[in-house]
């Protein structure tokens, strides 16, 4: 059984990503963990010395989270009505990135999948921090969905990648079971430096084809910046779900921390499934 984290703030995205996970995984047992955090506004050292007007505040953000976590319970047990699917409900005075990362680890969490909030009047990915952070310290892999994306199979899965580490069924898992499951075909996607393949990337282009078999076609394209292919290929080719293991040694790491992003976009409209490496 797949277990599932999926964070709320209550908001229409973080609703229209748990219905994409619920439609992404209708035929596959699940248990989903439905959490929200919460921090008093106020929240500082006189909060901690029991200040007499925020006596109680607490408690009443507590019991007003965890009812609002069963309606959403209730809502989604009876719009989806899936005999597959179970829900647990948890709610927590914490920040959601430490509770994301406790609960990965006490719950053996498989997945955590979480929409996030688009740039005005875009409906695309705007990684924010809790967003970043989470993707580059979850011990799982994290899914997020963009604002208002209607769901759709993902036929075609778009996964980047400069050959420069080493690929393994465990490794991949998660991206071969949501292949199998929807009959997809895996677009992998390197874009060239200027130069050939070394030794070791070949090696591991040959490690890869052998574990995708024949549910991947291979794309090379001509020397050009990885977020510009990306973009490129997306708008060419019809893709419902970019998939990109996170190596902090290669291009994934230069998505979150190049200032140029800011200024051209890292413009994904589309599910984006981040696997980290096995430790």
């Amino acid at each position: 059984m797949k277990r599932i984290l999926l964070p709320t703030d209550f908001s229409d995205y973080s609703f229209q990503a748990i219905g994409y996970a619920l439609s992404l995984f209708k035929n596959i047992n699940c248990r989903f963990f439905l959490i929200h955090t919460y921090m008093p506004p106020v929240y500082n050292a006189e909060y901690l010395v029991g200040s007499p007007g925020l006596i109680g505040l607490g408690d009443v953000m507590q019991e007003t989270s965890m009812t609002q976590l069963e309606k959403l319970k209730n809502r989604l047990q009876k719009e989806h009505n899936n005999s597959k699917h179970s829900f647990t409900v948890q709610t927590s005075f914490n920040t959601l990135l430490n509770e994301v990362m406790e609960t990965v680890e006490s719950e053996g969490i498989d997945l955590v999948v979480m929409g996030t909030k688009g740039a005005t009047g875009a409906k695309e990915i705007l990684f924010g921090t809790n967003t970043v952070h989470i993707i580059k310290k979850a011990n799982c892999p994290v899914l997020v969905i963009p604002p208002n994306f209607e769901y759709e199979n993902p036929l075609e899965i778009l996964f980047p990648t400069d050959f420069e580490i080493g690929y393994n069924k465990e490794l991949l898992a998660p991206l071969l079971d949501i292949a199998e499951e929807h009959g997809s075909q895996i677009n992998v996607l390197h874009v060239s430096t200027g130069y050939k393949l070394t030794k070791d990337q070949e090696k591991q282009k040959k490690g890869l084809e052998k574990i995708l078999e024949k549910t991947a076609l291979f794309h090379d394209v001509p020397s050009n910046d990885i977020i510009n292919a990306i973009n490129a290929f997306q708008a060419k080719e019809k893709i419902n779900l970019l998939v990109m293991i996170q190596n902090k040694h290669t291009f994934f790491e230069r998505l979150f921390i190049e200032p140029v992003i800011k200024k051209i976009g890292f413009h994904v409209n589309i599910p984006f499934m981040v696997i980290p490496q096995l430790k």
